[in-house]
């Protein structure tokens, strides 16, 4: 299981670390190269490492409202899937802001985490004022004893995968690319909370997730999903918005329906992956506009999903 430091206090390593650093929001293709670097350092007997700020650095230093791809949680989940066996969650606050970039490689790179290996960036920046990069890290290899290793940007059709160009996509919809650049599909995650239970009455039972309000969201309307819950995939479609028909609340909110799911699964962690943007979200005169609507998207996915019978 990954190891998870979020304090100063407790950021020290007893093994020899090689470390990706970067800010991961989405983890995403480019992210993978720094992090493939370190996890295959395990074999020269190196513990794998990523560190990255909590908050951002933009979001400490400007107040960025900027929605990010992946919250605290997906970051963690996804790091680990990658193989990162020790998380640094370095705490940005204005003492910690303004420890020199030579003291940082020092203190936290070199005594504390024993960086045999570090991998980063071109645009990498630390330390008070963001003076430190990857020409500093280079500078201090004698003094420290680490190797380096820049890694150069990842190009998917003669562009930078970056976590800027991947937000663009999502915004717009476009989620197929966006997993592209992501190296899995666009997902939400969260508790399944209690709703109206509207769509439950006229036979079409929703599990609804209430994403944080940093996490950023595709336009609204209907996609065709992957759910998956309890360690079971299910295939279906989630509606991201506020559900104008049957609901008068201002809350953004996921619905989804999973084809075949039968039981009450409220409390339950959902993670629900959004393959295809299949229409906008409207608002119909009535209940059985909906309903209509709402067969139509079903049978849409049904056959997109490969199914035969269609739902009675």
């Amino acid at each position: 299981m990954m190891r998870i430091i979020t304090t100063i206090e407790e950021l020290y390593s007893e093994a020899a670390t090689a470390v990706a650093i970067g800010k991961f929001d989405g983890v995403h293709l480019g992210h993978r190269k720094l992090l493939s670097s370190v996890v295959k350092a395990s074999a020269d007997g190196l513990l794998p490492c990523a560190f990255t700020f909590e908050p951002s650095p933009e979001r400490f230093f400007g107040g960025s409202t900027q929605h990010i791809l992946s919250t605290r949680d997906e970051k963690r989940r996804l790091l680990e899937e990658a193989g990162i066996e020790l998380l640094i969650e370095y705490p940005l606050n204005r003492e910690s802001a303004a420890i020199a970039p030579e003291a940082f490689i020092r203190e936290f790179l070199h005594r504390r985490l024993k960086a045999a290996r570090i991998v980063a960036g071109a645009d990498l920046s630390f330390g008070a004022e963001g003076r430190g990069d990857f020409a500093l890290l280079n500078a201090m290899r004698p003094e420290c004893g680490y190797e380096t290793e820049e890694i150069e940007k990842l190009l998917i059709d003669g562009s930078a995968v970056s976590s800027s160009r991947i937000r663009a996509l999502v915004a717009k919809g476009a989620m197929e690319d966006a997993a592209l650049c992501l190296g899995n599909s666009y997902s939400l995650e969260g508790e399944v909370v209690h709703g109206a239970g509207r769509g439950k009455s006229f036979g079409f039972p929703t599990l609804n997730l209430i994403p944080p309000e940093e996490k950023l969201l595709p336009p609204f309307g209907v996609y065709l999903c992957n759910a998956y819950l309890s360690g079971k995939k299910w295939d279906g479609l989630c509606n991201i918005g506020m559900k104008p028909t049957v609901s008068a609340e201002q809350r953004v909110g996921a619905e989804s329906f999973l084809f075949g799911l039968d039981r009450d699964v409220y409390g339950e962690k959902l993670r629900v992956e959004l393959l295809h943007y299949t229409r906008p979200e409207r608002k119909f005169e009535d209940i059985n506009g909906l309903k209509k609507q709402l067969d139509a998207d079903i049978r849409n996915a049904k056959e997109l999903f490969g199914y035969i019978s269609e739902r009675k």
